[in-house]
């Protein structure tokens, strides 16, 4: 079921068909909210079956004997699998739980479109259709240049090609926040 999300940090969606740059979007995005000093932490939905490791790996024979959780870990980085059987869909709320420990100032979740959470939307005529920017809890919406698309009033029209501009409106919108920390722009 979906329900409401409460966390100590804004969490702001990232809603976009497949194809539309997504992900092209937050690798330009990332490093430059991190110039500006924040700390963000991303979910990604997966809409199929993935592996982290590869067999071969101790981690994935370890995890294949029915580890579970598998924790894998170095002096750079770590990983934690944990298999799901049985689970139709992941749980967000749970998923913003495990967050809380890193302490981000801010958590972009990419997919997870029905959760009710806010979210900035990309949209690019030819690629899925225009629902998504009908989201009640749409804040922002990113567009091809000269899109005739009609957006509601309190939805912000950002230009999908203006990386500084979607970068900007981010920034402001987490100051906005009342779980948001307070940024000393560069």
């Amino acid at each position: 079921m979906v329900s409401e999300t409460a966390t100590a940090f804004p969490v702001l969606g990232i809603a976009a068909w497949s194809g539309t740059g997504k992900t092209t979007l937050l690798t330009q995005l990332l490093p430059r909210l991190r110039q500006v000093g924040l700390n963000v932490g991303v979910i990604k939905h997966a809409h199929h079956e993935f592996d982290v490791d590869q067999p071969g790996k101790d981690s994935y024979e370890l995890r294949s004997a029915g580890a579970s959780p598998m924790l894998v870990a170095s002096g750079k980085r770590y990983a934690l699998m944990q298999e799901t059987p049985g689970q139709s869909e992941p749980d967000l709320n749970a998923l913003l739980a495990m967050m809380h420990y890193h302490q981000p100032d801010l958590v972009i979740v990419e997919g997870f479109k029905a959760w009710p959470i806010p979210k900035l939307a990309l949209y690019r005529e030819g690629v899925g259709d225009a629902s998504l920017l009908e989201d009640a809890m749409l804040q922002a919406a990113a567009l091809e240049k000269g899109s005739p698309i009609a957006l509601a009033p309190y939805v912000a029209r950002l230009d999908l090609n203006d990386i500084e501009a979607i970068t900007r409106w981010v920034i402001s919108w987490v100051g906005t926040q009342p779980n948001s920390v307070v940024l000393n722009e560069k």
